[in-house]
């Protein structure tokens, strides 16, 4: 029986490319974090007095912000236009890190909280990475799960704008927590399995995982550990 070099080339060269895939990704989302801190820095200097004001259209403008600059990364995602669109909308999140960041450095441990969840993040982020790479398991089946979990997630965020609930913003901030930790997990795995074949989109949808996983472990860590003397 003759091999079958035709199929082998393939194999080969699909995997190649999955490669190519995450090691892109993964530079594009360390340099996505030099705008980040930079924004973070402008963030924590800022005066977010009017949104205090007006919150409910404040938080209008930073949805549409969001959902805009994301449209426009993903209708660049395979074209260089996208690399300079990801790296303004992740100098736009940090900045929007301000309020958070400036209630951690109220409290007397806050420097050291925000240290404890970015390591935290970078953990999570390792670990799930390297299971999402090792795994032999299909987990394409969680996308469904994580579809309905990210729409309860928003609804949930929605009411309690308007609710102001203490507890019900700690338990929305574990459930990110979880929820961004399986998102990472399934975004890895899909690359690897060769279902992303856009670094840049790849990257966007994990960036905004350890976004959101970043700021729900500092806000529990600030509301169980904060020192307020």
């Amino acid at each position: 029986m003759q091999p079958n070099l035709h199929t082998a080339y393939q194999s080969t060269a699909l995997s190649g490319s999955r490669h190519k895939v995450l090691r892109n990704t993964y530079a594009l989302l360390g340099l996505s974090m030099i705008p980040t801190v930079i924004g973070a820095a402008v963030g924590a200097n800022m005066n977010f007095a009017f949104m205090a004001g007006s919150p409910i259209m404040s938080m209008i403008a930073i949805l549409a912000l969001f959902y805009g600059l994301t449209f426009a990364i993903e209708a660049n995602r395979n074209n260089a236009l996208g690399v300079p669109l990801m790296l303004l909308f992740t100098l736009l999140m940090g900045v929007l890190l301000g309020p958070l960041l400036q209630a951690a450095f109220k409290l007397a441990n806050g420097s050291q909280l925000i240290m404890v969840a970015g390591g935290a993040t970078t953990l999570v982020f390792a670990v799930m990475a390297s299971i999402a790479t090792t795994t032999k398991r299909d987990l394409s089946g969680m996308g469904k799960f994580l579809m309905v979990g990210a729409i309860v997630l928003m609804v949930a965020v929605v009411a309690n704008i308007f609710l102001q609930l203490p507890l019900m913003s700690l338990v929305i901030s574990a459930a990110f927590a979880l929820f961004s930790s399986l998102m990472i997990l399934w975004q890895v795995k899909t690359i690897v399995d060769g279902g992303e074949t856009s670094y840049i989109s790849a990257a966007l949808g994990i960036y905004i995982s350890i976004y959101n996983l970043f700021t729900s472990l500092l806000h529990l860590l600030m509301a169980f550990a904060g020192d307020r003397d």
